[in-house]
């Protein structure tokens, strides 16, 4: 009998110490995007993802997503937003940041991740969310086609309002493919006290 409880204590030990290290801490900042389909709110991972977590967060204090729209929704792939107002123009943003695709973190199902060209380096203000787990989408190596893309936070409410954006209409605009063609606008971005 000793040895079962003791087998099952370390059992339950072993676990709660697992499940903790791999929870991201309660201080890390949670973003709530107000949408024209509903809220979203995001758990972004300051530990590690530092410079992706304080570059979002420096956009959304300045008011910079409020009225940009989700401008890219591949079903089964990924919704793209952060860069274009409902006119379809293109709004300035702060010099490009670090990737940090190599910090661990996957492009898994709910994931966010900073969106950027074929040059490793060069996300601004950019992001999306994906839709499954994207593993080509992942840090493989540090060269041109193994950089990945930077996750830096996950949806921990509201992937309905994800998983909806999905079933939108989509055509061409603006030279863009995958666009929705009734705008799916952020209409409010803030960090949740």
């Amino acid at each position: 009998m000793r040895v079962l409880i003791l087998s099952m204590m370390l059992f339950f030990t072993t676990t709660l110490s697992f499940a903790t290290e791999n929870k991201m801490s309660d201080t890390n900042p949670k973003v709530k995007l107000t949408t024209s389909l509903g809220d979203i709110v995001i758990q972004l991972n300051s530990e590690k993802a530092p410079i992706s977590a304080a570059n979002f967060v420096t956009y959304v204090n300045e008011g910079f997503y409020n009225g940009t729209i989700f401008h890219r929704i591949i079903k089964d792939f990924m919704a793209q937003g952060g860069g274009f107002d409902t006119s379809f123009d293109q709004k300035a943003v702060h010099a490009p940041i670090k990737n940090e695709a190599d910090n661990g973190l996957k492009n898994t199902r709910g994931t966010l991740a900073m969106a950027r060209t074929n040059v490793p380096d060069s996300a601004t203000a950019q992001f999306f969310i994906n839709y499954k787990d994207n593993a080509f989408l992942n840090h493989t190596g540090k060269n041109a086609s193994g950089w990945g893309y930077a996750v830096f936070g996950e949806v921990i409410e509201g992937m309905d309002v994800v998983d909806k954006m999905a079933t939108q209409a989509t055509g061409n605009r603006g030279g863009h493919q995958d666009v929705p063609k009734t705008d799916i606008v952020i209409e409010k971005a803030e960090v949740l006290k």
